[in-house]
């Protein structure tokens, strides 16, 4: 059987990643989420165990001591982390695997997991990102300007990946990755049984 693949998606505050990503599992229905843990509060609408799975910081560090994370990082004062557990099962038996985590998250599985796909999404245009994250209404002039600072920061580590992807277009970005998933299913090395073919062939 082949393996499944590990697709992780990341970004800077803003671009995107959660519209494009839940995009992509409605028109992939073969792809599955990973669902992450965090120890921020939940926004309106989320529910535990479904967007996040939503720990004390307590029960964040016992599962750290417990070795339960394939990684986890701190981020604007929360922790977050992914789950080991059923990951690689779930791999193994060939369903390809949805990870959207941040740029400290994701090179810490590619560390781990180099096989993986690695997606950046970039935003149109720090102007572009600057209005995205004021839309939200959630932010002060002070933690407004930490987080443009610190996409600025993300966005050069976004060279680390395998591709890029600019989300001016949600429709666009989405059929872009599916354009990616479908070259690397049918990569050589991950086909190489179809190789046989012709083995007993006299």
């Amino acid at each position: 059987m082949t393996r499944g693949l590990l697709i992780v998606v990341s970004g800077a505050s803003g671009t995107g990643k959660g519209t494009v990503c839940k995009k992509i599992l409605t028109d992939l229905p073969e792809v599955a989420y990973s669902i992450s843990a965090t120890t921020r509060t939940p926004r309106p609408g989320e529910v535990d165990g479904r967007e996040y799975y939503f720990l004390s910081v307590d029960e964040f560090k016992a599962w750290i001591a417990d070795e339960k994370f394939l990684e986890y990082a701190e981020v604007y004062g929360n922790f977050y982390g992914t789950p080991l557990n059923k990951i690689e099962e779930r791999l193994n038996r060939g369903e390809d695997i949805l990870l959207e985590i941040d740029v400290q998250g994701a090179l810490n599985v590619k560390r781990k997991c180099p096989e993986g796909i690695y997606i950046f999404l970039l935003p149109p245009s720090l102007e572009e990102l600057k209005r995205r994250i004021e839309g939200r209404g959630t932010e002060s002039p002070e933690s407004l300007s930490r987080r443009l600072k610190n996409a600025v920061a993300e966005i050069k580590i976004g060279l680390e990946y395998d591709y890029v992807v600019v989300n001016d277009s949600v429709d666009k970005a989405v059929a872009e990755i599916k354009s990616i998933l479908t070259a690397e299913r049918l990569k050589v090395a991950r086909n190489a049984d179809k190789f046989k073919l012709g083995e007993d062939f006299k």
